[in-house]
């Protein structure tokens, strides 16, 4: 069946606190998305975020971002007064996050709803259900307030390596704000199946997203060592990235520590079972992030300065995957299938069955200009996920003043439209994406609107300035929604 849906991230939902949350104006959202024909709600990742502000560097591969807990139901239950909200200063621009705000604000917002907050059974039953993470997070959490923030791989060597009597001292005396923590993850979970729950009445699905890699500073690392490359002290021995190639001269280096895989499968992928299953718990679709990092992943030594050394490695492939579904049943993944395709990682992705993805942005470098590239919309299959950009692309428009000369001539061919004024170049553009074979087409919300460059949410290998964008009240007009509701009833993926 051929299906529709918008990409948006919680955090570029509009509320009154600085940041998207799950709030009336997410159930809002979702009313949009309906009215629009749209099937699907594609997100970023919602775990806690670190330094840089990146979903794809999270505390926690289970947790979620207490960001996004709706302050305006915690008033509602009484955990919070209005006072305790209106009078704090989360940025003055409704269109930029304002993450230092955020950050020196909302954790102490969410300590005054604690302290009024009762225990209860549904507490209780979160708390029993979730331990397999949950209490190494809490700890980890509440040794890093203690520590200003520092990494783990800084804390004093009995709590950096996880010693008995150390770690149970610490419970002893700092009880109150580890169970702080679980409460911000209980609030989080109830209210992200609120969203959830209203999503599926209202007929829209959910894709959610994980990065391949967890981040060095994360209770992943901290509470599971063995898992990953670290030495005798704990620090990683290679670390993540990717080659060179004609963007990156000197390639990127991720500094994410890398898997032991060796580790992984004499456990028989109980971690990443335990991951994909939490996921799937979430959501209704998983897209995963570098999903050909389980066919080869490029290993960069730690220390080094850029990725230019690092060397490929063998990955577990499908023997994951087959492992996760003969427990748990067959499961809708996306494959990130972007970049450089050998054969090898073919191979795992048709083998798999998950459909990989498509963008229209890649169809037009000009050193591939075939009408056999697969980027085209004519050469879409069916079995994949079909986008006009992602979030680590500029939005269209601002995409099409970017390209060449020749490039943009190459669009105006293929698109027959040599008329449409650069600015509305967005139009022809998705209804080519969405006429297209694929049997799901997602479209990031920002392209419907047309948005220039100030909309776009990530730019790859920057520092500062990312991950900002929100949308505004007046941004789900009844004009967009009808543009949106007919080019998916043209093009048949109207529900």
């Amino acid at each position: 069946m051929r299906e529709a849906g918008i990409l948006l991230p919680i955090s570029s939902l509009n509320s009154r606190y600085g940041i998207g949350t799950f709030s009336k104006e997410a159930n809002k959202f979702v009313d949009w998305l309906k009215k629009s024909g749209q099937s699907y709600w594609q997100i970023l990742p919602i775990g806690p975020t670190s330094f840089g502000d990146s979903p794809y560097q999270s505390f926690s591969s289970f947790a979620g971002n207490p960001y996004f807990i709706d302050l305006e139901a915690l008033i509602e239950e009484n955990l919070l007064d209005n006072s305790d909200c209106d009078l704090v200063d989360f940025g003055k621009d409704e269109r930029l996050v304002d993450y230092e705000k955020i950050y020196h604000f909302k954790i102490p917002i969410l300590k005054k709803a604690f302290i009024k907050f009762k225990s209860n059974e549904k507490y209780s039953k979160f708390l029993q259900e979730n331990a397999f993470w949950l209490d190494d997070y809490a700890i980890f959490m509440a040794i890093k307030e203690k520590y200003g923030g520092k990494s783990w791989q800084e804390w004093e060597e009995p709590l950096k390596n996880r010693e008995k009597n150390a770690i149970e001292e610490f419970i002893r005396q700092n009880k109150e704000n580890i169970d702080f923590w679980k409460f911000t993850q209980y609030k989080f979970f109830e209210q992200w199946r609120n969203l959830k729950g209203y999503a599926y009445k209202k007929g829209v699905k959910i894709i959610g997203d994980i990065p391949i890699y967890t981040a060095l500073d994360s209770a992943d690392v901290w509470a599971n060592p063995e898992l990953f490359q670290l030495d005798k002290n704990k620090a990683p021995t290679h670390v993540a990235g990717c080659p060179p190639d004609g963007f990156s001269k000197k390639g990127q280096l991720w500094g994410n520590p890398l898997y032991d895989w060796d580790a992984h499968k004499k456990t028989y992928y109980n971690w990443w079972k335990k991951r994909l299953n939490h996921s799937f718990l979430l959501f209704d679709v998983l897209r995963i992030d570098h999903f050909r990092g389980f066919d080869e992943y490029y290993s960069i030594k730690y220390g080094d300065e850029d990725a230019t050394k690092g060397k490929w490695e063998k990955g577990p492939r499908n023997e994951l995957f087959e492992a996760f579904t003969r427990e748990y049943g067959k499961k809708n993944i996306i494959a990130e299938d972007l970049g450089f395709m050998t054969d090898s990682v073919k191979e795992m992705l048709e083998k798999s069955t998950f459909p990989g993805m498509r963008v229209f942005q890649f169809a037009f470098d000009a050193r591939d200009t075939g009408a056999t590239n697969d980027y085209l919309p004519h050469n879409y299959i069916k079995n994949c996920v079909a986008y006009t950009g992602t979030h680590d692309n500029p939005t269209i428009v601002s995409w099409f003043f970017e390209i060449t000369d020749k490039e943009r001539e190459m669009v105006r061919d293929y698109l027959c439209d040599h008329f449409t004024p650069d600015s509305e170049i967005n139009k022809p553009i998705i209804g080519a994406v969405m006429r297209s074979q694929a049997d799901i087409c997602i479209i990031p919300l920002q392209d419907y609107l047309g948005a220039d460059s100030r909309a776009r949410i990530n730019k790859p290998s920057t520092s500062g300035g990312n991950w900002l964008w929100r949308i505004s009240e007046n941004d789900l007009s009844e004009e967009v929604s009808n543009f949106i509701l007919r080019i998916t009833s043209l093009s048949g993926r109207k529900k």
